[in-house]
């Protein structure tokens, strides 16, 4: 009979690809990893792992362990989700969540649950959406909220779900000074824009291109905040969605977009826990804090 714990190891290695990764994402030391993937091969009967350099990697009986290990976790889950009582519950939800829905979405949404299940524990970590959604599948988090824009599907995951939480526009921000009249205007301005790799930052770039300029961004910032002190500041202009707005946008001017484009944001979480009250309820709420944004 395979140990589920060591089986998490093994799924958590297939995943992150190194020994070390894996201590520190679960709190282990390496040697304990290796440990206890040494003892797991021994309970298989087969080898797991080879060497490849000074590392190691999943043999191909590895990989198919590594398979059936990623089913055993989920079915592990589902078991405990029906299993759960969402009137009596004081177990722990972990969700991670993007800047803006750190900000603007998850402080009414405790108040919500507050109400509804005040023994609900709410862990949160704000995080970029990439890392949220691989840390999601990693069992980090059993939620994860996250942002899509059009034209930029994220990659889709095997046992992950979606659900729509609602609709945010995304409009120019200028300083208040500042005339412009649409995109095409902005060619000669200074722009804030997240950094490279971020899905956003390339949505941002093709928007400008369409326009007929490639923007000169001179500002780069993962915290939408920082964005729009910078254009309050009369010093840079920016894309920025509704949801930052959490206050009053008196300090900036905002013009739509050609075609009034929409970012998607959605709640992820595994297929497995679809039966988890807990995690049913913290979405709900969620949703709910997004339809109550005022819109502007």
């Amino acid at each position: 009979m395979f140990e589920l714990r060591r089986l998490r190891l093994l799924h958590e290695f297939a995943l992150r690809g190194t020994i070390a990764e894996v201590a520190a994402a679960l709190s282990y030391s390496p040697s304990t990893v290796s440990q206890q993937l040494a003892q797991l091969e021994r309970e298989a009967g087969v080898a797991l792992l080879e060497p490849d350099g000074r590392r190691v990697r999943l043999t191909a009986q590895g990989r198919l362990l590594a398979a059936h290990a990623a089913r055993a976790l989920e079915l592990d889950e589902a078991a405990r989700a029906e299993l759960s009582s969402s009137a009596d519950s004081s177990a722990v939800v972990r969700i991670a969540v993007m800047p803006t829905a750190a900000e603007a979405l998850v402080p009414p949404a405790l108040t919500i649950l507050s109400e509804r299940m005040p023994r609900l524990r709410v862990e949160m970590r704000e995080m970029a959406p990439e890392v949220g959604l691989f840390e999601l599948q990693a069992r980090g988090f059993d939620l994860v909220v996250a942002e899509q824009y059009p034209g930029y599907t994220r990659p889709v995951s095997e046992g992950i779900e979606r659900t729509l939480l609602g609709r945010d526009p995304v409009r120019v921000a200028l300083p208040r000074g500042d005339r412009a009249r649409g995109l095409a205007d902005l060619r000669d301005r200074a722009w804030v824009l997240e950094p490279e790799g971020a899905a956003v930052r390339q949505w941002a770039v093709q928007q400008c291109r369409a326009a007929g300029f490639e923007p000169d961004v001179r500002y780069e910032a993962t915290d939408l905040v920082a964005h729009a002190r910078l254009v309050a500041a009369g010093h840079a202009v920016a894309l920025l969605p509704d949801l930052i707005w959490t206050g009053d946008h008196a300090s900036v001017r905002l013009l739509d977009l050609p075609g009034s484009p929409v970012r998607e944001i959605f709640a992820a979480t595994r297929a497995s826990s679809r039966d988890s009250a807990r995690v049913g309820a913290v979405r709900d709420a969620l949703a709910e804090a997004l339809a109550a944004h005022a819109p502007h």
